[in-house]
């Protein structure tokens, strides 16, 4: 003789369980947040952000009411004017107008940022699906790298785009030389792609290390190469992690007036550099110092928020599995 025992459901008991959790969650919630934090938080964004929306408002106001009074008198005497962003981006520092140094900022970041993407994204996947000798040393060795400051580096760089690299007097890249880069952007390009390789490669390393191995295997079992994993498979899924970092490496670019100061070809400024020659004649004129301050953030700002969704995925992504 079978019995056939059936669960007998408590629904008496599992109401108790839910509530019991809820009560749990509560008092979670309540631990780990505070109305005192929480007011704090937001005097300080707001005292924080008091002195950004006044360049604002001033970057709009005539030069006559900038001179004669505080930003603060719009909310009772309201005037504006595309003015100031007019004059600011006719102004010249150093022979270069501020549209022609925005144009050039342009040049020198997109480049900047896209050379150590591509390195590095190649790199990473070396480092994480294909096995040769010595790779968690060369990993390591790499990984090391980002401890080293960037001061240290610009002499020796200094010196072998000044001579260029050459082995028993031969010159192995002789067009790298600061006579010729007063042309181009080549110098600049180079240092900041050095100086981002160490950190673009820890950090896609770690997201394409995540990837479900299975993935690679079925894609070898059908024959693919590495040449197909990696642009087939690695690249598309490594979208997050790579906006990511073009994010951090385009605005670090950007807002650069060191490796632009040493780098830069002295016929072509960035926008950096051109906004810090104008800062001495602009001294009296606040209100382009508050355009040229905004026009310099306008692009960045543009790409933080169009891949601000791949930003937060990529910081996320390898936090968790499954």
């Amino acid at each position: 003789m079978v019995i056939d025992a059936q669960p007998v459901l408590d629904r008496k008991a599992v109401r108790a369980v839910a509530r019991e959790t809820r009560r749990n969650e509560n008092e979670v919630q309540k631990r780990l947040t505070s109305k005192g934090a929480t007011i704090a938080a937001i005097i300080i964004a707001f005292v924080w952000t008091i002195p950004t929306f006044g360049l604002l408002v001033t970057s709009f106001r005539p030069g006559a009411d900038s001179t004669t009074s505080g930003w603060w008198t719009i909310f009772v005497n309201p005037n504006f004017t595309l003015e100031n962003y007019g004059e600011a981006l006719n102004s010249g520092g150093t022979a270069l107008t501020l549209g022609d140094s925005f144009l050039n900022s342009l040049a020198i970041a997109i480049p900047a940022t896209l050379i150590p993407i591509a390195i590095a994204t190649l790199a990473a996947y070396a480092f994480a699906w294909i096995p040769f000798w010595g790779r968690s040393a060369v990993f390591v060795f790499v990984f090391a790298l980002q401890i080293v400051p960037i001061q240290m580096a610009l002499v020796p760089l200094l010196s072998l785009f000044s001579k260029g690299l050459t082995i028993n007097g031969v010159g192995i890249f002789p067009g790298f030389t600061l006579r010729d880069a007063d042309h181009s952007f080549a110098t600049v390009w180079i240092a900041h792609a050095v100086f981002a390789m160490p950190l673009a490669i820890f950090l896609l390393h770690n997201f394409i290390a995540e990837i479900p191995s299975e993935l690679i295997e079925a894609a070898r079992v059908d024959g693919a190469g590495h040449g197909q994993i990696f642009f087939r498979i690695i690249l598309p899924l490594s979208m997050p992690a790579i906006a990511s970092f073009a994010i951090f490496q385009f605005i670090w670019v950007w807002n650069d007036l060191l490796v632009a100061t040493i780098f830069a070809p002295s016929s072509s400024l960035p926008l950096t550099q051109t906004l810090n020659s104008l800062s001495g004649s602009w001294g009296d004129k606040w209100y382009l110092q508050s355009a040229g301050a905004f026009i310099s953030i306008i692009v960045p700002l543009i790409v933080f928020f169009s891949l601000q969704r791949f930003f937060v995925r990529g910081l996320l992504a390898g936090a968790t599995k499954g």
